[in-house]
């Protein structure tokens, strides 16, 4: 399990995030549309995953919109924003803020993807919400950065999830 901290607080993920070179765990998640949608279904694209705890804390809804900024210029790559809240909180959110340019997935029906991918809290307030994490996926499916961060409160480093997508 990863150890993470909320507010300074430890609390802890079911386990850690996939190795780097490893084949990225396939997921099946919600769309807004509540149709579903699998990882393979952006075989040939980059793939930049991007994991929080709720799109209504000031954090999460953050790193939304610099993922939703920074995709704007990126060449076949998709931001995947992923989180447990409801597809329609999701819909009204990416509405209310114009979020255009990422996609937002839910992990509400079954939490697969939080045990996938070992990003689900196991204990403390948050549990079973997922953690912040960054996972980038290359177009053969190969997983080429991975970020948990460590406090919970804070932002993922978007400038080294980005670079992982120039090399």
């Amino acid at each position: 399990m990863a150890s993470v901290t909320l507010k300074g607080n430890e609390i802890h993920t079911i386990g850690t995030l996939p190795d780097n070179g490893s084949k990225a765990p396939e997921f099946e998640l919600t769309k807004n549309d509540l149709s579903t949608v699998k990882l393979s279904d952006y075989e040939g694209s980059r793939v930049v995953l991007n994991i929080f705890p709720s799109v209504d804390t000031g954090t999460c809804a953050q790193s939304v919109r610099q993922f939703n900024q920074e995709a704007a210029e990126l060449d076949n790559t998709i931001v995947l924003c992923i989180s447990k809240d409801l597809p329609f909180a999701q819909a009204r959110f990416c509405g209310t803020e114009g979020i255009e340019n990422v996609e937002m997935l839910s992990d509400f029906k079954d939490g697969n993807f939080g045990k996938g991918y070992n990003v689900a809290f196991s204990d403390g307030p948050l549990a079973p919400l997922l953690s912040r994490a960054v996972v980038v996926v290359d177009e053969k499916g190969n997983v080429i950065y991975t970020e948990q961060v460590a406090e919970t409160t804070e932002e993922p480093n978007y400038k080294a999830a980005l670079e992982a997508l120039m090399n």
